[in-house]
């Protein structure tokens, strides 16, 4: 059975990547994540070893609170959505146990149905089911 809530909010996660408007992509944050939430990126292998490479112990990336996650959507968005060659969407296969979401989404070429990219969402919610951790796995 499929619970149609977590269906939509992972729906809604998704779509404020795609999100044109600036104005219109800080309210989806504000309603998505609560106000001290976190986003935290796995980057890809590439990055993670140019990092090990330079001493770094921790190659995840954070940001945190609306300001923080705002910049980093934004900039996902100038560089695969802008452009007008790709767009994000969820997979359909979004789970709940308790406060825990998980579900993949795909990067697939604007017009086209194949994906090129993707990856892997665990999202903690807090009170109103709102975002207070966000944990994103590209590269599936």
């Amino acid at each position: 059975m499929t619970d149609i809530h977590t269906q939509e909010l992972a729906g809604r996660y998704i779509a404020l990547w795609n999100e044109p408007d600036a104005g219109m992509r800080r309210k989806a944050i504000e309603e998505v994540w609560a106000a001290d939430g976190t986003h935290v990126l796995q980057p890809p292998q590439e990055i993670r070893e140019i990092a090990a490479g330079l001493g770094f112990d921790s190659t995840t990336l954070e940001a945190h609170g609306y300001d923080e996650i705002e910049v980093r959507v934004m900039r996902s968005y100038e560089k695969f959505v802008a452009p007008g060659e790709f767009l994000f969407r969820p997979r359909g296969d979004a789970l709940r146990l308790h406060d825990v979401v998980k579900f993949t989404w795909e990067m697939v070429p604007v017009g086209g149905d194949g994906a090129v990219g993707g990856g892997l969402e665990v999202l903690v919610l807090g009170e109103g089911d709102r975002v207070i951790a966000d944990y994103m796995f590209p590269g599936l």
